[in-house]
């Protein structure tokens, strides 16, 4: 098939590479005109060092090129661009109709929209069939290399569905269906939010215990405020709940766990979002997050840690006091 993939970043980068390993036709579309000159000229990603580029993989900084050229557009443009880049296509092409697959993870700040939601608030409720979508445990640079991946397709259309599943498929990339897409998106999403909390855990020196406890008391977390998104809770112990927890919490690799890893060891939050290089999607999540559970009246306290650190100047330490001397309650499972 022909295939546009929207955003040079390392997860739409490595998505790119996959489909051209795949055999489609596949344009990846960047805004940024050095990472376009690195890869025409390099033939490898910057955070990619010595991983040769797929031969036939084309790249361009023409949007509009890049839009006509796919049959299926995929999007990997971090949450906060892609109100942007969908008006962006409809200012070019008012009946766009072509299926849009999402990969990036998020809550949209103020709205406390997921990405399908914001989707449809741009392009229509008519476009619901078109959309689909991605996630679960994939740390890019693992797909990179074609280490055994699993992951999880969603959308509106079972056909749709299908049809994605075969185009990412391959003996190293394994794809199974999922119809929640609520579920899958909410659970990619807030994911994040508790991989910072382990990624401060152990640089605080922290053992597995900690990071255990906060892997289970966040998933509980996730699950409670899931209902406001109207997820199947049980989405939420797959690999788009679950699998995508433990990966992001428990990886270096893990952009999220080196954000608290960094602030742990005493990097400010914005020089630690320097040093990452790429968009900490958990760093404006927690705020979406802790809005919807406000309204909710939903307690979300690792959540109110995180933003409290990123946002507030409480001392990692200080947080960790405070959850720990909290009031003691039934464990919810």
């Amino acid at each position: 098939m022909k295939i546009t993939c929207l955003g040079s970043g390392a997860w739409g980068f490595t998505l790119a590479s996959l489909l051209a390993g795949n055999g489609h036709d596949t344009v990846l579309w960047s805004r940024n005109k050095a990472v376009v000159e690195t890869l025409e000229k390099q033939k490898e990603h910057p955070k990619f060092p010595g991983i040769r580029m797929e031969p036939s993989l084309k790249v361009t900084t023409d949007f509009k090129s890049a839009i006509e050229h796919g049959e299926i557009v995929l999007e990997s443009v971090t949450t906060g661009g892609i109100r942007e880049t969908l008006k962006l296509i409809l200012d070019m092409d008012p009946n766009f109709s072509k299926p849009l697959v999402l990969s990036s993870k998020g809550i949209e700040q103020k709205t406390g929209l997921l990405v399908d939601e914001i989707v449809m608030d741009v392009m229509g409720e008519k476009f619901k069939e078109k959309i689909g979508c991605i996630s679960g445990p994939c740390i890019a640079k693992e797909v990179m290399q074609k280490l055994p991946t699993s992951c999880v397709c969603s959308g509106y259309d079972s056909a749709l569905v299908e049809e994605l599943m075969q185009v990412f498929t391959n003996p190293y990339f394994r794809v199974y269906p999922n119809s929640d897409m609520a579920g899958v998106e909410f659970g990619g999403a807030m994911k994040n939010i508790i991989a910072i909390a382990c990624g401060m855990s152990d640089g605080l020196g922290y053992g597995a215990n900690t990071k255990s406890a906060i892997m289970t008391r966040g998933l509980h977390e996730i699950r409670k405020l899931s209902v406001v998104k109207g997820c199947n809770p049980e989405t939420l112990n797959g690999l788009a709940g679950l699998g995508d927890l433990c990966t992001t919490c428990l990886s270096p690799l893990s952009r999220n766990y080196r954000f608290g890893f960094l602030i742990a060891e005493g990097v400010s939050p914005e020089n630690a979002k320097k040093k990452i290089g790429m968009v900490v999607e958990g760093v404006n999540t927690c705020l979406s997050a802790l809005e919807l559970g406000k309204k909710a009246n939903i307690s979300l306290p690792i959540t109110q840690a995180i933003v409290d650190i990123v946002y507030n100047e409480l001392a990692p330490l200080d947080a960790v006091r405070g959850l720990l001397t909290r009031e003691i309650k039934k464990e919810h499972l």
